[in-house]
C-alpha cells in the first residue's frame, strides 16, 4: 500500500513539472548597426520583465541574431545595449507558448529617424513621415525640444543685437550707450567675458571725461575684475585694467596687475614692463621707471621704445659739468644707439640723434632735429593690448 502511494506521489509531481515548463516562452531577432549590416557577435539583448521584476540577457551570434529561451509567461522590454549604452528597446513584449515572439532592431532605421527628429528640431518643422515613426513620448519631447530651440534662437538674436550695438556705440565714443548696451547683453547671458571686457572699456572711456563721476573707475574695475574672472588666462584684460587703475591714480594695484600680467604671459613680458614704465614715467617716478625698463628689456632685447625709454631715465639722472657739459650714467648714450639700430626710422629716431649729440658721443646715423631736449618730457603712451 505504501508502494503504491509513492508512485501516485511521483507520477503527481512529474505532472506539475510538466506543466511548469509549459508556462515560458521564447523571444528571438535580428539585429543590424547602423549601416544596415549584422551587428557584430557579442552585443548584448537585456530583456526585463516589467509585471514581475525579472532580469534576463543574451548575447548576438555573429550573424546579429540572438534568442532567449524559458522566459517565463509575462511582459517584457527587450532593449539593446552596445558599449554600456541602450541604443534601441521594445516595449511591452508579450511572450506566448509556442513559437518565440519576433522582435527585430534596425539601428540604421533608428539612425535615421533620429537624424530627421534633428532636423525637425532644427527647423521647427515635424513632417508626417517623422510624427508617424514616433511616439507620443518623442512627440512630446521633441516638441518641447524645439520650443527650447526657438527660445534660444531668440535669446541668442538678442543677445548679439545688443553685443553689436555696444561695440558700435564704442567705437563711436558714444560709452554710455555703449554701456547701456553691453548691460542689457549682460542680462541674456552673464558668463561671456568679452561684454565684461567691452563694458570695462566703456566705462573708462566715461571716467575719463572731464568732471566724470569717479563711480565710474569703479565701475569699470568691476567689469574687468568679472571678465578676469571668467577668462584668468587672457593677460590683456590684466593689462588693460592695469592701464585703467593707473588712469584711477591707483599706481601701487596697477604695478602689481601688470607683473603679473608679465607673469602669464611671458612671450608679451616687455610690453607689459613697458606699460609698467610708461606709468611710472608719466607720474614723474624716473628712479623705479629705470628698473622697469630695463625689466623690459630683458623680456625682449629687441624692443626697441623700452630701449629709447631706458635712456631717457638715465638721463633724468644727468649732472652738467662747470664747462656746462651733459654728464649722464653711463649706458645712456648706448641706449639710444641700440634704439636707432633697432628702428633708425622709428617715432623717438630724432630724438634718440639729439640726445647723443648732446652727450657728445657721435652718431652712427645722421642726425637732422637740432630741438631734441623737448623729448625728454615727452609722455609716454602705455598700449593696450
Amino acid at each position: 500500500m505504501f508502494a503504491k502511494r509513492l508512485i501516485t506521489l511521483a507520477g503527481t509531481a512529474v505532472l506539475f513539472a510538466a506543466a511548469a515548463m509549459a508556462q515560458t516562452g521564447a523571444i528571438e531577432g535580428d539585429v543590424k548597426d547602423e549601416n544596415g549590416a549584422p551587428a557584430p557577435k557579442g552585443v548584448e539583448v537585456r530583456i526585463n520583465r516589467t509585471d514581475i521584476k525579472g532580469t534576463y540577457k543574451t548575447k548576438t551570434d555573429k550573424k546579429g541574431h540572438y534568442f532567449h529561451a524559458g522566459l517565463p509567461l509575462g511582459t517584457y522590454d527587450v532593449t539593446v545595449v552596445m558599449e554600456g549604452k541602450d541604443v534601441d528597446s521594445m516595449k511591452g513584449v508579450r511572450t506566448r507558448l509556442g513559437d518565440p515572439v519576433p522582435i527585430n532592431f534596425d539601428l540604421s532605421t533608428q539612425k535615421k529617424q533620429r537624424e530627421a527628429m534633428e532636423k525637425a528640431a532644427q527647423t521647427g518643422e515635424i513632417t508626417k513621415e517623422v510624427e508617424r515613426g514616433m511616439t507620443k513620448e518623442q512627440k512630446e519631447a521633441l516638441e518641447k525640444q524645439m520650443k527650447e530651440r526657438s527660445a534660444a534662437l531668440a535669446k541668442n538674436k538678442a543677445l548679439n543685437d545688443a553685443f553689436n550695438a555696444g561695440r558700435q556705440a564704442l567705437t563711436e565714443k558714444n560709452f554710455e550707450g555703449a554701456v547701456e548696451q553691453f548691460n542689457k547683453a549682460i542680462e541674456l547671458d552673464p558668463k561671456q567675458h568679452v561684454i565684461y571686457g567691452n563694458l570695462a572699456e566703456a566705462y573708462a572711456g566715461m571716467a575719463t571725461k572731464p568732471g566724470a563721476d569717479p563711480s565710474f573707475f569703479q565701475k569699470g574695475y568691476d567689469a574687468y575684475n568679472k571678465a578676469i574672472e571668467l577668462n584668468p588666462a587672457d593677460a590683456g584684460y590684466i593689462n588693460n585694467y592695469a592701464l585703467l587703475l593707473a588712469k584711477g591714480k591707483k599706481f601701487p594695484e596697477a604695478k602689481e596687475q601688470l607683473t603679473k600680467a608679465a607673469t602669464l604671459d611671458p612671450p608679451n613680458a616687455g610690453k607689459y614692463f613697458f606699460n609698467l614704465g610708461a606709468l611710472l614715467v608719466n607720474a614723474g617716478n624716473y628712479g623705479e621707471a629705470e628698473s622697469v625698463f630695463k625689466q623690459a628689456i630683458e623680456a625682449d632685447p629687441n624692443y626697441a621704445e623700452a630701449h629709447y625709454q631706458y635712456g631717457m631715465c638715465l638721463v633724468a639722472k644727468a649732472t652738467t659739468t662747470a664747462d656746462g657739459k651733459m654728464q649722464a650714467p653711463p649706458g645712456t648714450a648706448e641706449s639710444f644707439q641700440k634704439y636707432l639700430d633697432l628702428s633708425p626710422n622709428g617715432p623717438n629716431a630724432e630724438g634718440a640723434k639729439g640726445m647723443i649729440t648732446a652727450l657728445g658721443s657721435t652718431v652712427d646715423t645722421q642726425y637732422q632735429n637740432p630741438d631734441a631736449k623737448k623729448n625728454q618730457k615727452k609722455a609716454v603712451t602705455p598700449k593696450k593690448k
